[in-house]
């Protein structure tokens, strides 16, 4: 992000949790998301690259996660595993390493590919986490970069994309498609979404649309950059 991008509006204090550009690599220390009361709460388990004990916990999750289909559909458990392999890599320098180190069924594709699910946004694994984005969704989501990132995760959930929708329209970016046109190819139009509105917010946005012969999605779109 630049930092024009970052700076808060005039007034207005940057939120408290205002989240790392989307590359960037996610700690992989005390759990940010999973710890949330309404994900795992005290149940959460914390990886510690730096600590060869916690590295240890750390290997034998990867182990039992790439060996175990157990759990597949505990969004927390995934993320937990997910953030194992990112402390793994991280705790052994590469990611061959970290395959040799978990043993097992864990080969170096499976860990590469969960530990990039880990370095997604702290606002996309949130919606992993709360399931409302397929862990193995967020896999193909992962495969992109950038500010791609967030829009494919948005459309997955506006859109209610299948893991296979999400699969095609990741590898349509990756072989140098944008976003937009990934989505379109599959029919879907990049920024539409449904929102309600307070009566009386809704009266006056057909009015001043009428008024000033516009789409309402124009003044709502003015309103939220400004806001933004």
């Amino acid at each position: 992000m630049t930092r024009d991008r970052d700076a808060p509006p005039p007034g207005r204090e940057p939120p408290p949790d205002r989240e790392p550009p989307p590359d960037r690599e996610s700690p992989v220390g005390e759990p940010v998301i999973r710890r949330d009361p309404r994900v795992a709460g005290d149940r959460a388990v914390q990886f510690d690259p730096d600590d060869p004990e916690s590295l240890e916990r750390a290997a034998e999750t990867v182990r039992r996660f790439a060996s175990s289909t157990v759990g597949n559909e505990d969004h927390v458990y995934m993320l937990r595993g997910a953030a194992a392999c990112a402390a793994l890599v991280r705790g052994t320098g590469s990611y061959k390493a970290a395959a040799e180190r978990a043993g097992g069924d864990a080969t170096v594709s499976f860990i590469r590919k969960w530990a990039r699910v880990h370095d997604l946004p702290r606002s996309v694994r949130r919606h992993v986490a709360f399931g409302e984005i397929a862990p193995t969704a967020a896999k193909h989501i992962a495969r992109v970069s950038g500010e791609s990132r967030f829009l494919l995760a948005w459309a997955t959930l506006d859109h209610e994309l299948t893991v296979r929708e999400v699969r095609s329209i990741a590898s349509r970016v990756n072989e140098g498609s944008s976003v937009e046109e990934a989505l379109a190819a599959e029919g879907i139009d990049l920024g539409r979404l449904t929102v309600s509105l307070p009566p009386a917010t809704y009266r006056e946005l057909r009015r001043s649309a009428a008024l000033e012969d516009t789409d309402p999605g124009e003044i709502v779109a003015d309103a939220l950059e400004e806001y933004l």
